[in-house]
Formats: C-alpha cells, structure tokens, sequence
C-alpha cells in the first residue's frame, strides 16, 4: 500500500461505495446528500476529497457507523480486504440496538388484528430461541 499523498484522496461517495457500506455508488450520494455523512463533524458532500485519518460517520437507517480513513482503494474491494482501507470504530451497542430493533419489528402486530394464533406464537417462539 506505498500510495503518493495523490493517490491516497478519492471523492466521499466513491470512498463509502468502494470500502461497501453502501450497494451503490448512487446510494452513497443520496445519503451524503440527506446529511447522513459527515467528515470530522461537518456535514460533507458526496464530491468532498476523502483523505486519510478522517472520522467519517454514517447514519445508516437505526445504525451510525463510525469510520477511519485509512487509504483510499482503486476500485470497490472484497469484504476482506475493507480493514485495510479503514478502521471501524463503531461502538459494539449499535449493532446491538439495531438487533433488538429489528426483533422488535418482526414481534409488532397490525392494530385490530386480534390476538396471536398458536402458529403465530410457535413463530414467535422460535425466532426468541425459546
């Protein structure tokens, strides 16, 4: 990884998109365009130079995902090659919050539609690990 300082800049949504926190490149402009992204605690366009050392965080729907810029890769890289672009410093009740989260939707029932059925409840169990 002997890159110049020249090489070492990529474009912010080209950056998220290469290191895959999103599927697309169009994706990570959207959510830089909705303030989802911000560098160093500014709010950041997807156009803005990604250099190393940055904070990025990422708003990702109940998730914030904290990143540092390592490098910047040519092309999108595979999932195990991600850490050496960047460092995650996404605290571990994040993820955590999201699980509980999504449990929570999976278990939320449509208002006026009665009580469980045994089916249901096995269901329920089932995905609880009971």
């Amino acid at each position: 990884m002997s890159q110049s300082p020249s090489e070492c800049t990529a474009r912010l949504d080209k950056w998220l998109w290469t290191v895959r926190l999103f599927k697309s490149r169009a994706l990570a402009t959207d959510a830089c365009r909705a303030g989802s992204v911000t560098i160093n605690e500014h709010p950041a366009k997807p156009s803005r130079d990604v250099h190393p050392g940055e904070q990025i965080v990422v708003r990702m729907g109940l998730i914030t995902r904290t990143l540092i810029v390592r490098s910047s890769p040519k092309s999108r890289v595979s999932a195990k090659l991600v850490p050496d672009y960047c460092e995650d410093r996404t605290p571990p009740e994040e993820f955590e919050k999201a699980r509980v989260m999504k449990v929570q939707h999976l278990l939320e029932r449509e208002k006026g539609s009665g009580r469980p059925t045994k089916r249901d409840r096995r269901m329920i169990d089932l995905l609880l690990g009971l």
